[in-house]
């Protein structure tokens, strides 16, 4: 393995009603790919009817939300008035800006859940824009050496996904049902990382295990991929960010003030965040912050 590239290990985490978070971004290995700053996989799971995913009101700031469905269903509600159900095969986008809160849970009768969350750091110049959710049911899709390929997010292999990103960046979901072996051309501006969701791959000639993240640092321009029979794997790439930003909580921003202000104004219930409707449970609280204010 080349000294520039990084395995990071994913740490799993146990968030109730019988589903497990895998997460890989942020870690003290790497904080961020391209603009990509957080990556949790959750599932595959199978609960209980009335169990399952179930996240009471919280809010998020300078970021954007984008979920991948693999299975199940998921309604999302925010405090713009949204209420949708994200299926197999869509992309929820929710754009924090200068401040958004939102709920996720299960719908009811399910009892698999299987997705993908990400979190992109939004650049200082739109931070602190106008929140939005985009839901995006339909997705640029195609065949490519024996494995089936879904754009998700930025411009790749001359197509382009529908959802609004701000930073050069892009994401893919790539599918082998009976394997595949292909090469994926990739832009060496760019930063990228490899994690087989379910199966193993071997990613430039490296064998990687289930949620186990492959970083590729700027300057590669094709990716040597094998996917066992069975093998889902996502990529994420992007232009390095080039901008310090603070992750804490749900929030993201440039710098610790700004955090700060967002967490207390959660608290004291400022109409920064507006307020979601329709969920039946507590908001959660935000923990103190962890630096001197």
């Amino acid at each position: 393995m080349s000294t520039s590239t990084q395995r990071i290990p994913a740490r799993m985490a146990d968030i109730g009603g019988g589903v497990t978070v895998a997460r890989t971004l942020p870690s003290k290995l790497k904080r961020t790919i391209g603009a990509w700053c957080f990556l949790d996989h959750a599932g595959p799971a199978t609960f209980a009817p009335g169990a399952g995913l179930r996240v009471g009101p919280h809010p998020h700031t300078g970021l954007q939300t984008f979920t991948w469905m693999l299975e199940g269903e998921l309604l999302h509600r925010d405090s713009l008035g949204n209420e949708q159900v994200i299926r197999p095969g869509q992309v929820n986008l929710m754009t924090a800006g200068h401040g958004i809160a939102h709920t996720e849970e299960s719908v009811p009768g399910a009892t698999r859940v299987h997705t993908v969350q990400l979190w992109i750091a939004l650049p200082a110049r739109v931070a602190d824009m106008a929140p939005r959710f985009d839901h995006h049911p339909d997705l640029p899709r195609w065949r490519e050496g024996g494995a089936d390929i879904a754009l998700l997010a930025g411009d790749w292999q001359g197509r382009r996904s529908p959802a609004l990103v701000h930073t050069p960046l892009m994401g893919a979901d790539v599918f082998a049902a009976e394997g595949a072996r292909l090469s994926l051309p990739l832009d060496p501006a760019f930063e990228y990382g490899l994690m087989p969701l379910t199966g193993a791959a071997t990613a430039q000639g490296e064998a990687l295990v289930q949620d186990e993240l492959l970083y590729l640092p700027p300057g590669a321009t094709e990716l040597a991929l094998e996917l066992a029979a069975g093998t889902r794997a996502i990529l994420i790439g992007g232009e390095p960010l080039g901008e310090d930003i603070t992750i804490w909580w749900n929030f993201v921003g440039h710098g610790k003030p700004y955090i700060t202000e967002a967490q207390r104004d959660w608290q004291a219930g400022s109409a920064r965040f507006g307020e979601v409707k329709g969920f039946n449970g507590p908001r959660l609280d935000a923990p103190p912050v962890p630096w001197a204010t």
